[in-house]
């Protein structure tokens, strides 16, 4: 089984890195494979709504949101962590996300999702709000653990110092690793749930 980790942090090593290498530790201690990949350093701009892949099976700008999308695909589950700016999540991962979630025409149903996030001192909560979303939309489970899953702090030292985040991100890996397991025993057993033939979409009330 395989997991992959987003970093939304600009700092390859930081904060959010160090939160997400104590969930990954988890998963491949459960023997689940997992991959960090950056995002918050790299040039990527946002969705123009132009469709293009709906018709290609792929997002028009070539750039990593399609270098990570065959990842998306083969993934299990997938953890999507981010630092707070200005009480939400970092605007490149934003984009990122958009068109990851929107042009990846894999199905995404069942599998588990976790957001992490990382800060100084406030905003947490908010980012995971925004996070969580993208799964919720995509009929993807999500793992939790003992709290929220945020990290404090101003430095990876911090980080490690912040023993109660540590701790909430161990346990969500661990938590990450048995659902997973759980999932993939349920659709060997009995199967995805059904799903309708059309799925309705309503634009406006009448």
């Amino acid at each position: 089984m395989k997991a992959l980790l987003i970093n939304g942090s600009p700092h390859t090593n930081g904060c959010t890195y160090t939160a997400l290498s104590e969930v990954a530790k988890e998963l491949e201690a459960a023997g689940i494979e997992t991959e960090i990949v950056t995002v918050g350093n790299k040039d990527i701009r946002g969705c123009i709504s132009c469709r293009k892949c709906k018709e290609t099976g792929k997002c028009v700008f070539n750039d990593l949101v399609n270098e990570v999308a065959p990842k998306f695909a083969e993934a299990d589950g997938i953890v999507i962590g981010s630092p707070v700016y200005f009480a939400g999540p970092n605007g490149n991962l934003i984009s990122f996300l958009d068109r990851l979630f929107y042009s990846c025409p894999c199905d995404r149903r069942m599998k588990v999702g976790a957001a992490v996030t990382s800060a100084r001192r406030a905003g947490t909560t908010a980012t995971f709000d925004v996070l969580n979303k993208y799964f919720t939309i995509s009929e993807m489970p999500i793992a939790s653990s003992r709290y929220w899953n945020n990290v404090h702090g101003y430095t990876p030292e911090d980080v490690h110092a912040d023993e109660e985040g540590t701790q909430v991100m161990q346990m969500l890996g661990r938590n990450m690793a048995f659902l997973m397991k759980s999932i993939a025993l349920g659709k060997e057993q009995i199967g995805l749930p059904e799903r309708p033939e059309k799925i309705q979409m309503t634009n406006f009330i009448r």
